[in-house]
């Protein structure tokens, strides 16, 4: 469930920074972060990948009220969700890369399958 890690943030920074990484993570494919961060970018960014399976007028605006850039927008309904149509979850997947030099906190990568 999205929004039971607070992750060391107020809840508007907290909102606004998911929504970034779930943007970039749409547009290039794969992103490094922290573990905690990872899992709930997994969780909002299946959950978009899956509104983004049936093209209908209310999924696009709800996909355009959460992602920032229109052209990732496009880019979901055109090419990342036809390619899971038969796939029933799991679009994402964490592979963790071990502990961050600075603060030792545990680092993945989390990319589209």
């Amino acid at each position: 469930m999205p929004g039971t890690r607070k992750l060391g943030r107020a809840s508007d920074h907290r909102k606004s920074m998911l929504r970034g990484m779930v943007t970039y993570l749409l547009e290039k494919g794969q992103i490094e972060t922290t573990v905690a961060r990872a899992k709930e970018v997994q969780s909002m960014a299946e959950k978009m990948i899956t509104l983004g399976k049936t093209s209908d007028l209310h999924n696009k605006r709800q996909v355009m009220a959460y992602i920032t850039k229109e052209s990732v927008v496009k880019k979901l309904f055109d090419e990342i969700s036809p390619k899971y149509a038969e796939r029933n979850g799991g679009y994402t997947k964490i592979i963790k890369t071990g502990p961050r030099r600075g603060d030792a906190a545990e680092m993945a990568i989390i990319q589209l399958i």
